[in-house]
């Protein structure tokens, strides 16, 4: 599986979780999860790459709770099991 269709999984599995997400213009400084007056935002660097917008996504994911009760596919299962070994 390609990492732009991991990135779309990961960034439907953050929509599911209640983020909105922000494609914005950021120089290269990077993204990241935040809330906001009580909404879940997610910034992707629009300077950075795909493998880098699903490394913040997935880091994101690692810390909702709520995400380990949603059925995810199994290459995302995967990635996030990986990272979680590390």
């Amino acid at each position: 599986m390609s990492t732009v269709e991991l990135l779309e999984q990961a960034l439907a599995l953050a929509k599911r979780l209640g983020y909105a997400i922000r494609q914005e213009w950021l120089g290269g400084s990077g993204g990241g999860a935040c809330e906001i007056k009580g909404k879940k935002l997610l910034f992707l660097d629009l300077a950075q790459t795909p493998l880098d917008h699903l490394d913040q996504v997935l880091e994101m994911l690692q810390r909702e709770s709520e995400a380990g009760s949603l059925p995810l596919p199994q290459p995302l299962q995967d990635l996030l099991k990986g990272r979680r070994a590390a």
